[in-house]
């Protein structure tokens, strides 16, 4: 099992109705890096995600309601912000993203290499396949940050990532609410902030259902590239 050094590091869990399978992810993340202290932010739930998180070690933050992922990564940031850690990695609720895996997304940012490391499906030699509608949204953005990037970016709406103490500061203070992976990598570049694309596996959805329809996927591709246009004309600090 590859290990890394207990430098600070923070998992920040984003979780709505995820009581089906928080606490193997929790588990599983534990017994692969025990060094690395994992935050759950439970994002206004109506099920029992609450109860199960708290029998468990994971430190847990709750929103009053549901807020969207994006305020609950943010809140996760701010988290890691004021208890000084140096990398902080975003990992989804439901079980996608493997435990196993996290070193690969690490070990950049601990290395000074890259500021964010975004774990991507589809390089390597992954098997995993999209629906037809997801896979026509995730290919329409990646050739949107490709270009405004300048350099080929394969899976812009992956949510694991590892985010080191620069661009912490920075997202803990401006962060996209709604759908905000891709609009983030945006803000970032604009930020003069490195960030790289590693190869990952991605399991399928353990428990629950994601909540992005066909008409929810075309409405998040029209809200996304409008506030990709507003930010590229925003001056940024």
């Amino acid at each position: 099992m590859e290990q890394t050094e207990d430098q600070g590091i923070l998992v920040i869990i984003p979780a709505f109705n995820e009581e089906e399978t928080i606490a193997d992810v929790i588990a599983e993340i534990t017994e692969e890096q025990p060094a690395i202290d994992i935050l759950v932010v439970n994002d206004g739930s109506s099920d029992r995600t609450s109860r199960v998180v708290k029998q468990t070690k994971a430190r847990l933050i709750e929103h009053t309601f549901n807020m969207g992922v994006g305020a609950a990564v943010q809140t996760g940031y701010r988290y890691a912000v004021k208890h000084g850690y140096s990398v902080a990695i975003q990992v989804d609720a439901d079980g996608q993203h493997l435990a196993s895996e996290l070193y690969k997304i690490i070990a950049p940012v601990l290395s000074g290499d890259s500021d964010v490391v975004v774990g991507s499906r589809f390089l390597g030699h992954g098997n995993y396949k999209a629906s037809v509608a997801r896979g026509v949204g995730i290919g329409f953005f990646a050739s949107v940050v490709s270009i405004i990037l300048k350099r080929r970016i394969t899976d812009p709406s992956s949510g694991f990532r590892a985010t080191g103490r620069k661009a912490l500061l920075f997202l803990s203070e401006i962060y996209p609410e709604d759908y905000p992976e891709v609009e983030a990598l945006v803000l970032l570049h604009k930020k003069g902030l490195r960030i790289d694309e590693v190869p990952v596996t991605m399991a399928p959805r353990r428990g629950g259902k994601s909540s992005i329809t066909t008409s929810r996927g075309i409405y998040y591709m029209v809200k996304v590239l409008l506030a990709i246009s507003v930010d590229l004309l925003k001056k940024i600090k």
